[in-house]
């Protein structure tokens, strides 16, 4: 007998935004879940809302209540986040740590430049305008899949370990992640960080190719390939929420 599986996540509502210093408004999103066992609220530095989450047999009424009583929490944890840089012509974000000026090119250009191309501290972008944010995005993240790829290949053969796929993608709440299978997934937002940051990084995740846990013998493997790493752990913590207010 075949089962089908009712949605863990239903999203039903989205009510009055979030006020917040200066005037901006933060919208604000209500999802039922299945799973959650009390009324929350998450706001990640990724997120352009709020999102009150809401479990099962808990009233509109009661929900809305709680998300009233903490309305200026929520606004001042917003002010703390990293301003957000939207991929437009003239945005300034970093590559590698180092600020690039982002320049449209337009469609004019035809064949005479390629269409995305990082140079001399600018990063430029060919084709009509409503398509540059997502040019820009996807050459970014082709460069950071090249460069993650080889450094992760490299460092992988100085422990004599095998690697099936090195790819990446746009997770909320992890820089990169190791399966057992050796496949190894990065987010794509490091091409952001300083390299000294996103060979860290890369080194995390290939130690999990010996170690999959965090256990003592994990970060002495850490250590191992990427020596005195604790300033760059110390920056991905203090810094990481910036890399994804880009785009």
């Amino acid at each position: 007998m075949l089962f089908t599986r009712r949605p863990l996540i239903q999203t039903v509502d989205v009510i009055e935004p979030i006020i917040l210093p200066g005037g901006a408004t933060l919208p604000v999103e209500v999802r039922r879940s299945a799973r959650a066992r009390r009324i929350a609220l998450r706001l990640h530095p990724s997120f352009v809302s709020v999102e009150l989450v809401v479990p099962q047999g808990i009233s509109m009424a009661r929900a809305v209540a709680f998300l009233e009583s903490r309305r200026g929490w929520i606004a001042a944890q917003a002010a703390k986040l990293p301003p957000r840089v939207y991929f437009q012509d003239g945005a300034v974000f970093p590559v590698l740590g180092r600020p690039h000026l982002l320049v449209g090119i337009g469609s004019g250009a035809g064949g005479r430049v390629p269409p995305f191309r990082i140079a001399e501290g600018r990063v430029e972008v060919t084709g009509a305008p409503e398509h540059l944010a997502r040019r820009t995005r996807t050459g970014l993240a082709r460069q950071a899949a090249t460069l993650l790829r080889y450094k992760t290949q490299t460092l992988a053969a100085t422990l004599d370990r095998q690697i099936n796929q090195v790819t990446v993608g746009d997770a909320k709440t992890r820089w990169g992640s190791c399966a057992s299978s050796g496949k190894i997934r990065y987010s794509w937002r490091l091409i952001f960080a300083p390299e000294p940051v996103m060979d860290y990084v890369v080194a995390h995740e290939v130690a999990h190719l010996v170690e999959m846990n965090h256990s003592h013998r994990f970060w002495r493997v850490v250590e191992q390939l990427r020596p005195g790493h604790a300033a760059e752990r110390i920056w991905l913590k203090h810094h990481g929420a910036a890399l994804l207010r880009y785009g």
